[in-house]
């Protein structure tokens, strides 16, 4: 590209007359036409391949970004009605195959490929180690919501992390000056970019870690291009996060900008500013839940006084006229003697009700229970009949017996020539065994 600018400067300088003796004064705007218009004769169109970096959308629908490779890197502008038919979404580190014209943009001077058409051609390098470190820390379980530690409401104090001439450290005091001026902050110097970065990122958590001096640590860095922050995509500083005994917040770059960092965070802040307020709440907030807390106990102290106010107004009003007091008492005692008098009435009318109730039912109760007891009587006189042995002596039977009275119930009992007695209905007869016979 150097040597194709050399070409058209030279053939400026053979139109416009360039040589020992005579040179062309030009006008800025005149010039660059010119240049531009040796460009577009000389390469446009013109198609090339490279790796987006810093990759933006404005609000009017234009993109704006550089394409790079290990060589060099050129301003691109694509403009909305070129956007408008890309079938993917561009960003950072993707490698892609541009087609437009090259020209200058006058209002800086700068050279500018202006695409008229993007298509993908697979993934840029350091994407593609992002992706795949990405999955596989992702599968360690790093990244798992369950394992990242909620912030501390009111910390002993706030540690950051970064570069002591990053303007991203700045961002953090003032914010941190704005909300909690009372609050200690510790920073841990580090390196935010180059090679030499990851590893300083990581012995200084590891240094807040092993001090314990902070409840929350803060991990922040400035916006920039991928490879700017790609001292965050390290997988030994993922894992040194993770192990932080204390909650980290990682404010790496801008709202669109994600890091590996990002993920391994307890949480992440679009930005250091945003990180700096959600590791603290405003002092304005805790002044006003103290003056919350403040009018709550000053109401119910007044409360309180009020009662025990009227209580002794009313103690003191007591002891101040001793015969109201005594009024009242008697004026009680008096209504309580009436109510016990009621009450004494209303028991005897309700015994007496009773009682004359039980007299009315007493005589027939009487006569029913002698008129059973007669009858239950009777029974029992026609069972003793019935059992009566002269009934059985009156159907021709008799009862035999020895002298001494034993009763003789067969024939196998009394001896040939035994005196027997046999008792009949009118009588006893004396008898004596002549003979037995056995049936």
């Amino acid at each position: 590209m150097n040597e194709g600018l050399q070409s058209a400067f030279s053939g400026l300088a053979e139109q416009g007359g360039m040589g020992a003796s005579r040179v062309t004064l030009w006008r800025v705007g005149s010039l660059l036409r010119a240049i531009a218009d040796s460009l577009e004769a000389r390469f446009n169109p013109v198609s090339v391949q490279g790796e987006i970096s810093g990759f933006s959308r404005a609000a009017s629908g234009h993109c704006y970004f550089s394409l790079k490779d290990e060589q060099g890197q050129i301003r691109c502008a694509m403009f909305r009605r070129a956007a408008g038919l890309l079938d993917f979404a561009p960003g950072d580190g993707q490698l892609v195959e541009l087609r437009g014209r090259l020209g200058v943009y006058d209002a800086r001077g700068e050279l500018q490929l202006v695409v008229e058409s993007m298509r993908r051609a697979g993934q840029g390098t350091l994407f593609e180690q992002f992706l795949k470190l990405k999955a596989r820390l992702e599968a360690e379980g790093l990244f798992d919501a369950s394992r990242k530690r909620p912030l501390p409401v009111m910390p002993r104090a706030v540690g950051v992390v970064t570069s002591l001439g990053a303007a991203a450290l700045h961002d953090v005091l003032t914010a941190l000056q704005r909300r909690a001026p009372y609050m200690p902050v510790i920073v841990y110097p580090s390196s935010v970019q180059g090679a030499q970065a990851p590893a300083e990122l990581c012995q200084a958590i590891s240094r807040a870690s092993e001090r314990g001096e902070v409840d929350v640590l803060l991990l922040v860095r400035g916006g920039g291009a991928m490879e700017d922050l790609w001292a965050f995509n390290d997988e030994q500083l993922a894992r040194v996060i993770v192990a932080a005994p204390m909650p980290v917040i990682s404010g790496v770059g801008h709202e669109t900008d994600f890091s590996i960092a990002d993920f391994c965070a307890d949480l992440r802040a679009p930005t250091p500013t945003a990180a700096a307020e959600l590791c603290v709440q405003p002092r304005d907030a805790w002044m006003n839940l103290l003056d919350s807390r403040q009018e709550r106990l000053q109401n119910g102290v007044d409360r309180q006084l009020e009662s025990l106010n009227q209580r002794l107004d009313l103690v003191a009003a007591r002891f101040s006229r001793p015969s109201h007091f005594i009024t009242r008492q008697q004026a009680r005692l008096s209504a309580q003697a009436q109510q016990l008098k009621h009450a004494a009435s209303m028991a005897l009318s309700l015994a007496r009700a009773d009682l004359t109730q039980a007299g009315d039912r007493f005589p027939k109760a009487f006569s029913a229970a002698v008129h059973e007891q007669n009858a239950r009587l009777e029974n029992a006189r026609r069972h003793l009949e019935l059992l009566n042995p002269k009934l059985v002596l009156k159907r021709g039977y008799a009862w035999l017996s020895d002298a001494e009275g034993s009763t003789i119930t067969s024939a196998t009992q009394p001896v040939l020539g035994q005196a027997l007695r046999a008792t009949l209905v009118d009588g006893e007869v004396d008898l004596t065994v002549s003979a037995r016979r056995l049936i």
